[in-house]
């Protein structure tokens, strides 16, 4: 395997249909480690972690519209679906350029949700799955289909209305990085490594790169019943990890998991939804002993 970096550890992956930013740490000679990450997070959310996994080669992509990756064309609204093909192009593309499959992947919240439905689809094309507070695809009752529909076309509408305005620009990105403290109560430090890479540069301050349409509201969710049947007999060995305090819907729905997954570990760690930022070094040392048993 030959998959290398630049001097900063910046990757671009041109796939068929847009082209993916990301960063790439440790040694060619090492297995590789795909790292997925998390709604309005980037490829430096595994950069804490990736000093624990020596052993191993991460590459951590951006999403489409998140870092340094392209958006997608046009103004339609987004469906976390779109995520589950571009997965499968990076991982086509390891394959026919380095011949490396079935993967060993890692995902964080959005990420983990789809590896997880990925894997479920297509188990032969994931070897081992780990899971930072994530599970499965979201779901919701049917009762709420209509609401939700009104509520994305509603945010549209006033995204269409507005995307021709200049975008807000930020004196310097310590005012945006400490908005989202304020807004999300993740350490300071970590909301600046993300915003640093989801801003870019102007000569008269700094404003997001990040797609705008990623805060607008889905236009349809699936149902617990389309769940359960995605991920009945989910034949990947998979590893997930839920902090103690992270999201608490994920620990009320272990027991769900145990039914859904053939091969399943969970642990729960200190931290909170990031933990695999705030706490790594314990986070690395679960992922150790899975990846290597």
């Amino acid at each position: 395997m030959q998959l290398t970096g630049g001097s900063d550890n910046e990757i671009t992956l041109e796939l068929p249909h847009i082209t993916l930013a990301g960063r790439l740490w440790g040694s060619p000679d090492k297995p590789l480690l795909l790292a997925l990450h998390g709604w309005l997070d980037n490829a430096d959310s595994f950069l804490p972690i990736s000093e624990h996994l020596a052993d191993y080669q991460i590459l951590a992509i951006d999403w489409p519209g998140h870092g340094g990756s392209e958006h997608r064309p046009g103004s339609y609204p987004l469906h976390w679906v779109d995520y589950l093909y571009d997965l499968d192009a990076v991982i086509e593309h390891l394959f026919n350029q380095f011949e490396l499959s079935p993967l060993a992947i890692m995902g964080h919240s959005l990420g983990g949700i789809i590896a997880s439905a990925y894997a479920a689809a297509f188990p032969e094309r994931v070897n081992q799955l780990v899971l930072i507070e994530a599970l499965s695809p979201l779901y919701e009752s049917e009762s709420k289909a209509k609401k939700r529909l009104q509520n994305s076309f509603t945010d549209h509408r006033r995204y269409l209305a507005f995307k021709t305005k200049p975008a807000s620009i930020y004196r310097d990105l310590s005012i945006a990085a400490n908005a989202r403290h304020k807004l999300t109560a993740l350490e300071l430090q970590w909301c600046e490594l993300l915003t640093q890479r989801n801003m870019q540069s102007l000569d008269s301050g700094v404003c997001w790169r990040s797609d705008p349409r990623l805060k607008l509201d889905s236009p349809l969710r699936l149902t617990f019943s389309q769940v359960d049947a995605l991920m009945q007999t989910h034949a990947v060995n998979t590893l997930l990890i839920a902090g103690n305090g992270g999201f608490p819907q994920l620990r009320e729905a272990i027991p769900i998991a145990h039914r859904w997954f053939s091969q399943l570990q969970t642990i729960e760690l200190e931290g909170n939804h990031h933990l695999h930022m705030g706490n790594a070094v314990n986070v690395a040392d679960a992922i150790k002993r899975f990846l290597m048993a």
